[in-house]
């Protein structure tokens, strides 16, 4: 594997946020505060691939623990009202998320 081969070679930050918003989970509405790094999939000529893209952040609970979220798919609410399917994938909070569809990202 090249250097060009690496994932992050193909992969381009195209938006991070940070605020406060809530985790729906189970009908229950969490509060948290997130941050989130937006990252496209692109192509060895530098061209976006529709469709491929991660989301990588934490989130960090007003109250309580994130034990009870780890491993859990839940929707994360941001401050500007848009919605994100991720996956708490530890007990720090890291959330992970990649592709793109109604099962991810709600957008189409």
């Amino acid at each position: 594997m090249t250097v060009a081969d690496s994932e992050s070679d193909r992969y381009k930050l195209v938006e991070e946020s940070s605020g406060a918003g809530a985790v729906a989970l189970d009908e229950q509405e969490i509060p948290v505060h997130y941050t989130v790094k937006r990252f496209q999939g692109m192509t060895r000529a530098a061209l976006p691939v529709p469709g491929v893209h991660r989301i990588d952040g934490s989130i960090r609970l007003d109250s309580g623990t994130l034990a009870q979220l780890v491993g859990r798919s839940c929707e994360l609410r941001l401050a500007d009202g848009r919605k994100l399917h991720v996956t708490v994938i530890d007990a720090s909070g890291r959330i992970l998320a990649e592709g793109h569809g109604p099962s991810r990202c709600l957008c189409c």
